[in-house]
């Protein structure tokens, strides 16, 4: 439901994004990249959509992406990002997603400069701040813009603009990179991610919505919302499953009785952890 507030904070973004002039958006496909799109669409600054495409991120969703974007009409580049050859990303520490940030504002700092763009900006929401985002001091180094956070902008309010907006992915489900399922500490191979990025399409095609399938070794604990437990217990369907994910190297499979919660891995990492990660 809209509200004077909520009209007044997309007053704000659209006005903030007009002021850019010239924008390169980091554009996952999501629906908070999706909206900050689709507002700078409805502004007369130049602006180009780029998203970034690797082993951490499954290409169904890369493919989703660039419909939308050509649904938007906006210009839009899929680039390649190696941060699986940097071995302080593959290493998997706490600060993993600062490594990674790095590497693609670095990229992104490059193509700006070369199409003659004044600002990157990004979808950091205001609810980010309150959570453990490593990501977000490589923002700050490459001067890389939060639109949706300086507006006030919560996870939910961007639900309601984007629904208001009429983009499709309103309601789509956050889609965390496919490293964020490996625990901390232990290396991010291309086998891993493509086990996780397996065992989670087949889930979705259950019809599946929220999910998180975290791989420990050899045992694949699966997040879901607690309303589907009955259906994965069902024999007919925990047999496929359980088959399925045996087939792609699973040797365990859990079912996670407190259901899905993103960024459980985080649950794991002491104050002191969080504290030295987010100053690197």
């Amino acid at each position: 439901m809209r509200t004077a507030d909520l009209d007044a904070k997309l007053e704000l973004l659209q006005n903030n994004l007009a002021g850019m002039e010239a924008i390169l958006v980091a554009y996952s496909g999501g629906v908070d990249s999706s909206l900050l799109l689709k507002v700078a669409s409805m502004t007369p600054a130049k602006v180009l959509a780029v998203t970034a495409a690797s082993p951490t991120y499954p290409q169904v969703e890369i493919e989703a992406a660039t419909r939308l974007a050509r649904e938007l009409g906006i210009q839009h580049l899929v680039i390649n990002t190696n941060e699986m050859a940097d071995p302080a990303f593959t290493a998997n520490p706490p600060e993993r997603c600062y490594h990674c940030k790095k590497e693609l504002f670095a990229t992104l700092q490059e193509l700006a400069r070369k199409h003659g763009l004044k600002v990157i900006v990004d979808g950091a929401n205001a609810d980010d701040s309150d959570d453990f985002r490593p990501g977000s001091l490589a923002a700050r180094e490459f001067g890389v813009r939060s639109p949706l956070q300086e507006a006030g902008l919560t996870k939910e309010e961007i639900r309601q603009l984007a629904r208001y907006l009429n983009l499709p992915n309103w309601d789509k489900p956050s889609m965390a990179c496919l490293s964020s399922r490996i625990p901390y500490g232990q290396a991010i191979t291309p086998k891993k991610l493509e086990q996780v990025a397996a065992a989670e399409a087949f889930l979705h095609q259950l019809g599946l919505r929220e999910i998180r399938v975290r791989h420990h070794g050899p045992i694949a604990r699966l997040e879901v919302n607690p309303a589907a437990f009955a259906l994965l217990i069902d024999t007919n369907v925990r047999e496929k499953l359980v088959n399925h994910l045996h087939e792609i190297g699973f040797t365990y499979i859990t079912l996670d009785l407190e259901g899905f919660r993103s960024g459980s891995m985080n649950a794991v990492l002491s104050p002191e952890e969080r504290a030295i990660s987010s100053k690197i």
